[in-house]
């Protein structure tokens, strides 16, 4: 048997599968590094192309202009019209979706969740490229031999893949349909939309309450709506035939062991590595000397406050730990591990690094808390902080992997550290986290920001309120008069909230606006 009957007999799909739903065609190696052959294309399913309208026309409808509940109706949309979709195309054949999907579905749709709760639109921006990376992740469901750009991309990837699939599939179904009469749910269907035409208006016009109800139902229209409109619906529709296209072949489960090139000679990784703990560990022991020295010490040594000591030194460590990262997982994919000298050498190194690399965290860690008890509160020094525990727990994922020698789940177990990290930080509601930061500091004789803390969304309301007049209607006002009108599809709990908060009129002289260093 030659090399290309062996490799095709190996990878093609089972009967069961390839039955219902085509393989995905090849595209570069780096993505998908192995496929079955063109042959074991079947033509589309049927009940493909209706999920992807229905999930098209619920997303152009419910997505919102604001942060709110349209986001995680067009989700959960996609994610029921993908469910469905395949398990119609594969029958009494096994599905694809086990507790992993699930896993990463959930945490899509929990990220999607968040603009129903949280007002802060950079939060919900972060939440939602989360949630897209979520879902693909969800769609491709088991650690696979593609890597993990791939599986993160996976389903945009397949939706420009399967454009021929859907042409041929619709050019068949033409085929199919010429010689016989039109379908019988076609007939009803526009009956019932051109009724709808005619009689809501109608009706509309008749009562003033009706009217009001259908304007919260359905969107003013204009040609700006209809683009939007448009816009989204190709997306909806494009990402289902993605992820039912993606389905159709899921890749083969990728081997820990899989052979790879890696590096011959040891010198050429431990000496590299082992001047970097040699150096770590130096500065490891003049931090704690400066630890047990105090502040008196630093004073004495940089001539620097503490405040400035601490923001000069962060970014440094923060550069440091990800380039040790990066060098961490660069020994992981290439360092020789087949004797046991190797592996020895390999825990040794890199668990050292990793627990060094901790230190070095933490020190950053303590230098932002310092420069923000001096300087006060911010969203990018919260989200700073953020990075760098996330940094810290791939660290001590680092160790744990370690113990077997297999890393190939790192990659996975980051992304899901991001997404619980971002989740944690949506439950912590950081723009309410910093105001009331940043108003306890002002009971310690500090100033406040008021200019900062008045570009926040609604989701500070509950913390500004309890600041003392002038200050709270200086915070309060712009903010509560910047909160637009919401629809069903924009309804959030923070701006339904403050809308009912009482500002004082335009005035209030004692406004101050410090500038922030």
């Amino acid at each position: 048997m030659s090399e290309d009957q062996e490799d095709r007999q190996a990878h093609a799909s089972p009967p069961s599968v390839t039955a219902t739903l085509p393989p995905a065609p090849p595209i570069p190696v780096l993505m998908r590094p192995r496929v079955p052959p063109k042959s074991a294309i079947v033509p589309l399913p049927g009940s493909v192309l209706p999920a992807a309208v229905a999930a098209g026309l619920i997303a152009a409808v419910a997505m919102p202009d604001e942060p709110g509940a349209g986001w995680f109706v067009a989700g959960l949309a996609f994610a029921v019209a993908v469910y469905f979709a395949d398990k119609r195309a594969r029958g009494d054949a096994e599905p694809h979706f086990r507790l992993v999907n699930a896993v990463w579905a959930a945490a899509a749709l929990g990220l999607l969740a968040v603009g129903m709760f949280r007002a802060s639109v950079w939060l919900n921006v972060l939440c939602v490229l989360a949630a897209l990376v979520a879902g693909s992740l969800a769609v491709v469901g088991k650690r696979t031999v593609n890597t993990i750009v791939y599986d993160v991309f996976a389903v945009p990837i397949e939706a420009l893949l399967s454009i021929p699939w859907i042409g041929r599939g619709l050019a068949k179904l033409g085929k199919k349909q010429e010689g016989r009469a039109r379908p019988r749910f076609l007939v009803p269907v526009l009956a019932s939309a051109l009724l709808l035409l005619v009689f809501v208006p109608l009706l509309r016009g008749a009562d003033a309450a009706f009217a009001n109800v259908v304007d919260a139902v359905i969107p003013e229209l204009n040609p700006g709506s209809f683009v939007r409109w448009g816009f989204f619906f190709v997306v909806a529709a494009f990402a289902v035939t993605g992820a039912c296209y993606l389905l159709a072949a899921p890749p083969l489960p990728a081997a820990d062991d899989a052979p790879r090139k890696r590096l011959k000679h040891r010198l050429e990784w431990t000496l590299p590595l082992g001047v970097l703990v040699a150096l770590f560990t130096s500065f490891v022991v003049v931090r704690l000397v400066v630890l047990f020295g105090g502040t008196e010490y630093v004073l004495a040594t940089s001539g620097l406050t503490a405040a400035e000591y601490a923001r000069s030194g962060f970014w440094q460590l923060s550069a440091s730990t990800v380039l040790t990262l990066l060098l961490v997982a660069a020994a992981l994919r290439w360092a020789p591990k087949s004797s046991v000298a190797d592996r020895a050498w390999q825990r040794g190194l890199l668990g050292a690094l990793s627990v060094l690399s901790l230190v070095l965290v933490a020190s950053a860690l303590s230098r932002m808390w310092t420069y923000q008890q001096a300087y006060g509160f911010t969203v990018l020094r919260l989200l700073v902080e953020v990075c760098e525990l996330w940094i810290g727990l791939i660290f001590v994922l680092v160790l744990v992997s370690l113990i077997p020698l297999r890393s190939a789940w790192l990659p996975r177990a980051a992304i899901g550290a991001a997404v619980a990290a971002l989740l944690g930080l949506a439950v912590l509601d950081p723009e309410r986290f910093i105001a009331d930061r940043n108003i306890d500091r002002l009971a310690h004789g500090k100033t406040l920001d008021t200019r900062y803390l008045s570009g926040f969304s609604a989701d500070v309301v509950p913390s500004v309120d309890r600041l003392p007049e002038p200050l709270r209607s200086c915070v309060l006002r712009p903010v509560v008069r910047g909160i637009p009108e919401d629809d069903w599809r924009d309804w959030n709990l923070s701006r339904s909230l403050a809308r009912q908060t009482p500002v004082a009129a335009e005035g209030g002289a004692g406004c101050r606006y410090p500038a922030r260093p």
